[in-house]
């Protein structure tokens, strides 16, 4: 597991058993994803317990993250059949229940009235469909038809330049926020969000014994970046849907802007959607989905995601393999650091414990330090010492397991679940006892040690001591 870079994988049709999931977890797996669009509570209740098997089983935390489905923004149907739609014909959204056919459609969403203006647009169908706001009417919106093709029952749509009046956590959201918090999960991720409101609200009904996983999907969102990173624990690129509402060629960009943001602010940063798409039916990858996954490692993400890859593919297990090789190529190329490095900055308001950090990293840049070791309550010296991005492994030695398990998902940490020291004597022998049995010692050369004095105390980073197994 020594590579800096985790893998979040999907759990679904094809990957559920006690010994898929086992068998994904060998193969390199840091955290899983249940995704509540698909599944019920029983359905992933037993996956949960599957994961947790497969944690006692490898003898290392393992993460999981709830992924709440967001509202589901759909038209209506066509009871004699899909239609086509032609470029440049006039065709109506509206919002009254209405047979659809090749004019019109229900649009069962009266927020959308309320938010459309003319010059606006509606995609449907992932993109695949696109109509232009000519005139919104009480109830009918009149629009013509951009981008034409087949139109069938309950396809999604899209408003890419258009904030919703509509919170983001739907009442089934709420119940499976429950399920998560019952359950133990480590991580929820909220979808369609919006505004940084959204992160507010999601807040306020789980507090902060769970992190959140902000998913950037929306132009909106990416407009208000900052304002949401500040408030999430993690973000995630959520590429599929940021891809219906931006053009192509602003994707790489805002991804990027997305990372470096993150990696500045110390969030742990996820990039998702299509990063191996054809071994759902393939036993090997694309080159250029190959690249895409070394470019996200590149760029310093502290995670990537496979989605139906490892849900519903047919070869769960080598996706999750050729990922997982792919990122330490990439972590051990000769100009990996080099490239990093450039995304580098220094903190806003930088505190004791970044001073501390950043000393952690020039000192493994110069000594041939193995393991940079972090006891850590909350988890937030491991997000410190993961910011800075040092030449080694972030042993977190946590005496929470929920903290330890919400490591898994940061870059460089090999989570840890121990008691915390007692004295400096005693901080010495766990990280030399730590470092030994996870294979992180080498005899002859330091170890970094970084703690909080008095020992046990949250958020009191002060100390840095370079030791000798």
């Amino acid at each position: 597991m020594l590579r800096n870079t985790k893998i979040l994988a999907t759990l679904g049709p094809a990957s559920s058993t006690p010994q898929q999931i086992l068998a994904l977890a060998r193969a390199g797996v840091n955290v899983f994803r249940l995704n509540m669009s698909h599944g019920s509570h029983d359905d992933h209740r037993a996956r949960l317990s599957a994961i947790r098997a497969a944690e006692t089983e490898m003898g290392r935390p393992i993460g999981v993250l709830v992924d709440l489905q967001g509202p589901k923004l759909r038209i209506g149907t066509f009871p004699q059949g899909p239609v086509n739609v032609s470029v440049g014909q006039p065709f109506r959204f509206v919002l009254d229940q209405v047979a659809g056919d090749a004019g019109q459609v229900t649009l069962p969403h009266p927020e959308a009235f309320a938010a459309l203006e003319h010059g606006h647009h509606i995609l449907v169908n992932d993109g695949k469909l696109s109509f232009h706001v000519e005139q919104v009417e009480e109830g009918v919106i009149h629009t013509t038809v951009a981008v034409g093709g087949e139109l069938s029952d309950r396809k999604g749509f899209n408003l890419p330049q258009t904030i919703l009046p509509l919170s983001a956590i739907t009442p089934k959201d709420r119940l499976d926020a429950q399920f998560a918090l019952q359950e133990g999960a480590d991580w929820i991720a909220l979808s369609f969000v919006q505004t940084a409101e959204d992160v507010r609200e999601l807040r306020q009904m789980i507090g902060s014994s769970v992190g959140i996983v902000v998913k950037i999907e929306k132009p909106s969102a990416v407009d208000q970046l900052d304002a949401i990173a500040e408030l999430a624990d993690a973000v995630m690129v959520a590429r599929g849907d940021l891809g219906v509402e931006l053009p192509p060629e602003d994707v790489p960009v805002v991804q990027r802007r997305i990372v470096h943001q993150c990696r500045h602010l110390g969030r742990p940063v996820i990039v998702a959607t299509q990063m191996l798409e054809s071994m759902i039916s393939a036993p090997t990858p694309t080159r250029a989905e190959a690249n895409d996954v070394a470019t996200a490692v590149y760029e310093g993400a502290d995670a990537v995601m496979l989605s139906a890859e490892t849900a519903a593919g047919a070869f769960p297990v080598e996706a999750v393999q050729i990922m997982d090789r792919v990122i330490r190529r990439v972590e051990s190329a000769p100009d990996y650091r080099r490239v990093m490095a450039l995304d580098y900055s220094a903190a806003d308001a930088p505190e004791q414990a970044d001073a501390i950090a950043a000393c952690v990293r020039k000192v493994s840049a110069i000594l041939p330090v193995t393991v940079s070791a972090a006891f850590t309550t909350s988890g937030s010296t491991c997000l410190r010492l993961a910011r800075e991005r040092p030449h080694t492994p972030i042993m977190g030695i946590s005496p929470r397991l929920e903290t330890a398990r919400r490591l898994t998902l940061v870059w460089g940490v090999v989570a840890y679940n121990g008691p915390d020291a007692e004295n400096l004597e005693d901080m010495v022998v766990k990280t030399t006892f730590c470092a030994t049995k996870l294979g992180l010692a080498e005899q002859g050369k330091p170890m970094v040690i970084i703690a909080g004095v008095p020992f046990g105390t949250p958020g009191a980073t002060n100390l840095l001591r370079i030791v000798y197994p």
